[in-house]
C-alpha cells in the first residue's frame, strides 16, 4: 500500500524544495532544485516564475501518478514581498518582481502625505517604507510605469497564492501574505488599507490558512493549499508545540526576532528601528525585528582569520572562557555595526588582542549585545514569554547561545533542532482536511542551554 504524503514546495530565493511528510509529520523524502535567474524588462535579475510553474506542475503530476506515494494534499510556502499580475483569462502580465529591484521617488510622491504622512501611515500598516519589499507599492509602481499592462489586470497575487493558483485555478489571498510589510493591511481597523480602494485595486479578501480546493489527476482527488508566508510557516510548529509563551530568534545572515504573544501596537520607536508587525495564521499580530547579525559575524570573522593567520572555519573550535566574556562586556564595542554600509565593513582595530580566541570572544559580545536591542524591541513592558527558541546557525554557537541565555535571566533559552519547520508549517495548516485523526504533536528538538555566570548584566 502506498504511503500517504502531504507535499510542500518551499520556494526559497535560491533554493526550491519538494518536501513530502507522512500522516505522522514525518519528513519522508526531500529534493532539492536551482533555478538559474532570468531579467525583468529592464535587465534586473527575477526568479524564473515559468520554469517554477513548470517544475511545480511537472512534480504534482508526478508524485499524484506515480506507485511508491499517495499524494493528499499540496501546499505552497514562498518568500514574501513578490506579486503575480494576471488577466480575465488568468494569464500573467509581468515577470515576478524582484523586491530588491529599486523603487523610483515618482511612484511614491505624494503618497504618504494623503495618508496622515509616513509616520502614520507605517505606523498604521506595520510597514516601515522599505520601498519594493512594501509590495503594495509594486502595484503603484505598475500602475505609473506600466500603465498598458496595468489597464489588463483583473486580479493581483501574492506569490504563494499564485503557485497554489499554477494547479487549482482557484484565486484566494491570505492573511500571512497581506500582513507582511505589505503597506497594504489596516493594522488598526483589521482590513485592506483605504489607499487600494482610492486607487482602484480590488484584492481577493484573505481566508484561513485551512482552506483547501480539491482537484482530480487521473481520477485521484488531491487537496490544494492556499499557500503561507514562510516566515509565519515557520512559527506554526512551535505554536502547536510549545507548552509555554515564547519568542522565536531565526538565525542566519540576518536574525529575524519574532514574538507572536506581543499584542501592543508597533510605535514609531520601533519602526524607525526596523521592528515591524507579521500576521499569524490566526490572524493576530507577531511582532518582529531583524539584526544582520550573521553578515556582520562572517565579515568580521574573515577578518580575524586574515589577522592571526589561521584557517576559514577556525571559529568552531574556540572553547568558552568566562573570564574573557566577563571583561570584555565591560570593554568598548570593537566590533563596529553602525559603521557598516551595504557590503562596506571597516576594518576592526585587532591590535589589542593577543589571540584569535580572545579577538572571537569580543566579537560574539559585540554582536550579541547589539542584537539584544533588536531582541528587546519584540519584548512588550508586559511580557508573558518565559522561553526563548533559537533555531539556524547560531543556536550551534556555544558562545553566543550561552552568552544569550545569561543575558535573559528571566527566561529560558532553547536551542531548536527542528529542521524544515517552513515546510513543517505549511503541512500541518491543511493536515486536518486530509485526515481525520487529532494532529500529531512535533518534536521541536529543543536543547536547554545553560547560561554563562556573567554577574554583570546589561539592561
Amino acid at each position: 500500500m502506498a504511503q500517504e504524503i502531504i507535499a510542500v514546495f518551499d520556494i526559497g530565493k535560491t533554493n526550491k524544495k519538494i518536501l513530502l511528510l507522512d500522516r505522522s509529520l514525518k519528513l519522508v523524502s526531500q529534493e532539492e532544485q536551482q533555478f538559474e535567474e532570468c531579467k525583468d524588462e529592464d535587465g534586473f535579475p527575477c526568479d524564473d516564475i515559468e520554469k517554477i510553474e513548470n517544475w511545480i506542475i511537472t512534480g504534482i503530476s508526478r508524485l499524484a501518478l506515480g506507485r511508491e506515494y499517495d499524494l493528499r494534499a499540496v501546499n505552497f510556502t514562498t518568500y514574501g514581498a513578490s506579486l503575480v499580475y494576471l488577466d480575465s483569462n488568468g494569464r500573467r502580465l509581468a515577470p515576478v518582481y524582484n523586491y530588491l529591484k529599486p523603487m523610483t521617488g515618482d511612484v511614491i510622491a505624494g503618497f504618504y502625505e494623503r495618508y496622515g504622512g509616513i509616520e502614520e501611515f507605517c505606523r498604521n500598516t506595520a510597514s516601515p517604507a522599505l520601498g519594493m519589499l512594501n509590495s503594495g507599492l509594486q502595484i503603484l509602481r505598475l500602475k505609473k510605469h506600466k500603465p498598458e499592462v496595468f489597464e489588463k489586470v483583473r486580479t493581483i497575487l501574492h506569490l504563494p497564492q499564485y503557485l497554489s493558483f499554477v494547479p487549482s485555478k482557484e484565486i484566494r489571498s491570505e492573511f500571512t501574505s497581506i500582513g507582511c510589510h505589505t503597506a497594504m493591511w489596516d493594522f488598526d481597523k483589521r482590513c485592506y488599507h483605504l489607499w487600494l480602494a482610492d486607487e482602484g485595486i480590488v484584492l481577493p479578501y484573505p481566508v484561513p490558512n485551512d482552506v483547501t480546493k480539491e482537484i482530480s489527476i487521473d481520477g485521484k482527488n488531491i487537496h490544494i493549499g492556499t499557500g503561507i508566508h514562510d516566515s509565519s510557516s515557520s512559527l506554526v510548529p512551535y505554536l502547536k508545540g510549545s507548552p509555554e509563551p515564547f519568542i522565536l530568534i531565526s538565525t542566519g545572515t540576518w536574525c529575524i526576532f519574532m514574538n507572536p504573544f506581543n499584542q501592543e501596537p508597533l510605535t514609531m520607536d520601533q519602526l524607525e528601528q526596523d521592528a515591524l508587525c507579521y500576521l499569524s495564521t490566526k490572524q493576530e499580530q507577531v511582532k518582529s525585528s531583524r539584526f544582520f547579525m550573521g553578515h556582520y559575524h562572517d565579515d568580521y570573522t574573515r577578518q580575524i582569520d586574515s589577522f592571526f593567520q589561521r584557517e576559514t572555519g577556525s571559529y568552531k573550535q574556540v572553547h568558552a572562557d568566562e573570564h574573557l566574556l566577563k571583561k570584555f562586556m565591560e570593554e568598548p564595542a570593537v566590533f563596529s555595526t553602525e559603521q557598516c554600509v551595504g557590503n562596506h565593513f571597516p576594518p576592526a582595530d585587532l591590535s589589542g588582542f593577543s589571540s584569535f580566541e580572545e579577538a572571537y570572544h569580543k566579537l560574539i559580545v559585540d554582536l550579541t549585545l547589539e542584537g539584544m536591542k533588536s531582541l528587546r524591541l519584540v519584548i512588550p513592558v508586559h511580557d508573558m514569554t518565559k522561553r526563548v527558541y533559537v533555531t539556524g546557525g547560531f543556536a550551534r554557537n556555544e558562545l553566543f547561545m550561552r552568552l544569550l541565555a545569561a543575558l535573559l535571566p528571566g527566561k529560558t533559552v532553547y536551542s531548536s533542532g527542528m529542521d524544515n519547520s517552513t515546510a513543517l508549517g505549511a503541512a500541518m495548516v491543511i493536515w486536518n482536511k486530509v485526515f481525520t485523526e487529532n494532529q500529531p504533536d512535533v518534536d521541536l528538538g529543543l536543547k536547554k542551554i545553560e547560561p554563562f555566570n556573567i554577574n554583570s548584566r546589561p539592561e
